[in-house]
């Protein structure tokens, strides 16, 4: 306590400007200052101040502890801030980005409870299928699904995102069930497509990931649009389980191919780098990790 009070001393008197002007501040006599200034540079072992009675001058060591002094007391104080805060009421608004189609569906039905809970917070959604620039753009936290390097920004795991490739019964009925990703070839694949190309659906097989190509005779850069053409049984759609898991629960959907399942993109929270990081960030992302670890969250058709 005495060596942290030297310090607090020495960067008060430096700030202040002299030796009665700290003293004053803390309601003592300045010969008591001059003490721990003395007790200071013993410790040390160095000159830190050259003081006369008109001013106070630093040596170049004083001037270098001063800057690290200063650091540690700021650190200390935003710290203490940080503890105290969390105590506190989450306050402010909150702009939120997600994906369109899992944003409808698990994101936007949980923000009433959540403002329930936190009267003092507002929030503005903006759901969009594009990557958005989280620091340029200014979103507070953005929903992603998927595989995260972007060493720049935080991420935070809500969580695991399962991808089923799956079919209605009377599909299936008409065409049979697929045994192998190479049975695809003969079966009518709605496949999703961005910016002019389609993309390929993933499998684990033969001990890695497969990529295929698939065809059929619809494909929509929608992924809902997808999911309704499964559901009126018009081919094999390869769809995340948050989107799928109420119909397959219900029975409306099958899924095929199981054993070949590849690792899915996972649900992330992401947001930037901040060293003191806003009590109503911290309460929204812990908020939404609690409704997606319910064990029935993607059966029921929505996160509750």
């Amino acid at each position: 306590m005495g060596q942290f009070r030297q310090i607090s001393t020495f960067v008060d008197v430096i700030a202040r400007g002299s030796l009665s002007a700290a003293a004053r501040a803390e309601g003592i006599a300045p010969a008591m200052i001059g003490r721990r200034l003395d007790a200071l540079e013993a410790r040390l072992g160095v000159k830190l101040l050259q003081r006369t009675t008109r001013k106070l001058v630093l040596t170049n060591e004083g001037a270098a502890f001063l800057e690290d002094c200063q650091r540690i007391l700021a650190e200390l104080e935003e710290a203490e801030s940080a503890v105290s805060e969390r105590s506190a009421r989450a306050t402010g608004h909150l702009l939120v980005s997600a994906p369109a189609g899992f944003g409808r569906q698990h994101v936007a039905p949980l923000l009433p409870s959540f403002l329930a809970e936190h009267r003092e917070v507002s929030i503005n959604l903006n759901l969009s299928d594009r990557v958005v620039d989280v620091v340029g753009e200014g979103i507070d936290v953005a929903i992603r699904i998927a595989s995260m390097s972007d060493s720049t920004l935080v991420a935070v795991k809500l969580a695991d995102n399962q991808r089923v490739l799956v079919a209605a019964p009377a599909y299936l009925k008409r065409h049979g069930t697929p045994d192998t990703p190479a049975d695809l070839a003969r079966h009518n694949c709605l496949a999703i497509s961005s910016e002019g190309s389609q993309r390929g659906w993933t499998f684990f097989d033969g001990g890695k990931n497969v990529t295929l190509k698939v065809a059929g005779n619809m494909v929509c850069n929608d992924g809902e649009v997808l999911h309704d053409w499964a559901l009126a049984g018009k081919g094999l759609a390869w769809r995340s389980m948050w989107e799928v898991g109420a119909e397959i629960e219900a029975g409306r959907l099958c899924t095929v191919l199981d054993r070949y399942a590849a690792p899915g993109n996972d649900i992330y929270a992401v947001f930037a780098q901040r060293r003191h990081l806003p009590l109503r960030i911290r309460a929204f992302v812990d908020f939404l990790r609690h409704a997606y670890a319910k064990p029935d969250c993607w059966n029921s058709g929505r996160a509750a």
